[in-house]
């Protein structure tokens, strides 16, 4: 297994900060906990690296909090584990958070979606070989050559949701991410609850 997950491959301009809206970040580590329950958010011990992430909209127009990077073998999150994307520009690859933490590495992802339409509300990014082997070109899916974490991804989302039926299901599977499963939904529960229904669907867990 080829893992590409984990590294910051957007221009960061972070500042490190108390995250605002810190109780929103209750109801974040509330709907982490069955996905981390699932395997869909953990970390690669044998490369030391966390993956999956989750994200919820929040403060003014275009901003979300998110997961931070490097943060998946984290059993029981807090305010200290999530950041504020506060701006972003997806052509310039360019992500500003403010937070304990940098923002997730799939933060330019989230933000995509995002833009995409604002009855979206939160967004769940999980990892299942399960999931990403049985599904793979049967959900809609991005370009095998399309990396995580790039502008070139965000593009894929939006032809997506333009040419796909992820408008309607909230659910996609990332070809060039090895077990990359993205959901999203109006409210975080809603996200989650796409994402574990599709995994329990297919394992029978």
């Amino acid at each position: 297994m080829t893992i590409d997950e984990g590294y910051i491959k957007y221009k960061s301009y972070w500042t490190k900060a108390p995250v605002p809206y810190a109780a929103v970040t209750d109801e974040l580590d509330t709907w982490r906990r069955p996905l981390l329950a699932a395997g869909l958010i953990g970390h690669y011990e044998e490369l030391g690296i966390g993956y999956g992430n989750i994200s919820i909209r929040c403060g003014e127009p275009g901003q979300f909090l998110i997961s931070g990077t490097q943060t998946g073998h984290i059993e029981n999150t807090d305010k200290t584990h999530y950041s504020l994307v506060t701006s972003y520009n997806t052509h310039a690859n360019i992500v500003c958070s403010v937070g304990p933490v940098q923002a997730s590495s799939e933060a330019m992802t989230h933000a995509a979606i995002y833009g995409l339409d604002s009855n979206i509300g939160a967004i769940v990014h999980g990892h299942s070989h399960v999931l990403w082997q049985s599904l793979l070109n049967r959900l809609p899916t991005t370009g095998a050559d399309v990396a995580y974490g790039t502008p070139q991804m965000a593009d894929e989302f939006r032809r997506l949701y333009r040419d796909t039926a992820f408008r309607e299901t909230g659910l996609a599977v990332m070809a060039g991410h090895e077990e990359g499963i993205l959901s999203f939904g109006t409210t975080i529960e809603d996200a989650t609850n796409k994402i574990l229904n599709l995994f329990e669907s297919q394992t029978g867990a």
